[in-house]
């Protein structure tokens, strides 16, 4: 039996299969006491979280600012009438954070657009005799962020949604992050917007910032596409209102898959476990190992490493709930299982990462060998940190330049696509039922 605060530890992987096997696409988890109280407080009833999410978006629909300034103050206990933040307090956030903090973030963004750079596509137009066929590649025109900030901020992800964004020619970037316990947001989200260089900011969370992003306020502008992580009731909030506006994905709780063999360094292994654990009760760290000997260090190394951290009650609780130690018998065992599970983070902790590599077909992102933790690049490798969850990278990509473009096909035929391409489109026509398409195309034809 594992102590508490230690991951699992199996050694068959029939059970290690079965543990990694989860259901495929969003459901929604069992509510926390607090967070059923919280609601019993506001709504005057027990609701789901669904419930929840139905009525807020419904009376930011319906109310705009006034809703949003009600929820505001019962959920976030913002009790201030202006939602959107001046442009000097960034500026002022910005000249007053901790200097070695603001090159940090400037190394970070600078990283992070070159990175993104490499992935812009331009519009092409193909000629040939019967006319031209081409693409043009147009960036949206104005796009809606979610940064969390309440009881943890995290400016990198500010960083990271919003630089793909300019990198790819958005028109209008707008944020939306909630309020801290003084009622404004944090000065690091502000410091970072101002460094990424997005348009506005407003003091708006959880679900009626996506509904303010979604359908519009005489405050806040509707989006074209919202991006970025949440609570389990902002994620709820985005499936909800795609359709009325576009989303980048669902994410969820964080989690990290790490592979190691018998090379791997035991010290490292757990390190990196707990740099997951630490974010989240519902966070995951997973490792497989060929390794028995690794797996028993990985274990006695866990409490000595989780005794010195700040978060250290909320990292054992994500071991606790969701760890994962599994002994396998070679890596291409491990990479299958990887693959089966999709995670959002793959770490390759192997004598030889590279040609484990070229088996990975599922995950967000891969971090190739022991000197590159996830924990780099969660800051300043340069891909987005914004990544695919709970299987979803089996069909999901992390935020990348593409999610900020739209594609438009030009198609421009002349008389000798006609001639050759006509017929077989008439027949297709006909076949479907479709005689004013034939006829579009015969009557051409019949002019000679």
């Amino acid at each position: 039996m594992n102590a508490p605060h230690l991951p699992t530890l199996v050694t068959d992987v029939a059970e290690a299969r079965a543990r990694l096997t989860r259901r495929r696409g969003f459901e929604e988890p069992n509510l926390s006491p607090r967070a059923q109280e919280g609601i019993r407080r506001v709504f005057g009833a027990d609701l789901t979280a669904d419930e929840v999410v139905d009525r807020i978006l419904r009376d930011v629909r319906d109310e705009g600012d006034p809703a949003i300034l009600r929820y505001s103050a019962a959920l976030d206990g913002s009790h201030s009438a202006e939602l959107e933040v001046p442009r000097e307090r960034w500026d002022h956030a910005l000249a007053s954070i901790d200097p070695d903090l603001r090159v940090a973030l400037d190394i970070a963004a600078d990283r992070i657009a070159s990175f993104h750079r490499k992935q812009v596509r331009t519009s092409w137009i193909d000629w040939a005799e019967d006319g031209a066929l081409g693409q043009i590649i147009r960036p949206l025109e104005r796009v809606g962020l979610y940064v969390p900030g309440g009881a943890a901020v995290y400016p990198s992800s500010l960083l990271m949604t919003a630089i793909p964004a300019k990198v790819a020619g958005v028109r209008e970037i707008i944020v939306c992050s909630p309020p801290q316990a003084d009622g404004e947001v944090s000065p690091l989200i502000l410091a970072a917007a101002a460094i990424a260089g997005v348009d506005r900011v407003f003091r708006i969370g959880g679900v009626q910032a996506i509904g303010a992003m979604a359908y519009g306020t005489a405050t806040v502008p509707h989006v074209d596409k919202i991006y970025g992580p949440g609570n389990i009731f902002v994620v709820i909030a985005k499936q909800k209102v795609y359709g009325a506006v576009a989303i980048d994905q669902l994410p969820g709780p964080t989690e990290t898959l790490l592979i190691a063999d018998e090379s791997a360094d035991p010290e490292l292994a757990a390190a990196d476990m707990l740099a997951q654990a630490e974010h989240d009760p519902m966070a995951t760290a997973i490792l497989l190992t060929t390794s028995r000997t690794l797996a028993d260090a990985v274990l006695a190394e866990l409490p000595s490493q989780l005794a010195g951290l700040d978060r250290a009650g909320i990292a054992g609780q994500s071991l606790a709930a969701n760890g994962l130690i599994a002994v396998v018998p070679d890596v291409e065992t491990a990479i299958d299982l990887a693959n089966a599970y999709a995670p959002e983070h793959l770490c390759l902790l192997l004598r030889d990462p590279w040609a484990a590599l070229n088996l990975v077909r599922h995950a967000g992102g891969v971090f190739v060998g022991e000197d590159s933790p996830e924990a780099l690049g969660d800051y300043t490798t340069g891909p987005s940190h914004v990544m695919p969850t709970g299987g979803t990278a089996r069909f999901f990509s992390p935020i990348h330049v593409g999610e900020f473009v739209k594609t438009i096909s030009v198609a421009a035929a002349n008389r000798k696509a006609l001639e050759k391409l006509g017929p077989a489109t008439m027949t297709i026509a006909r076949a479907e039922g479709l005689g004013a398409h034939a006829m579009s195309i015969q009557r051409r034809l019949n002019r000679g």
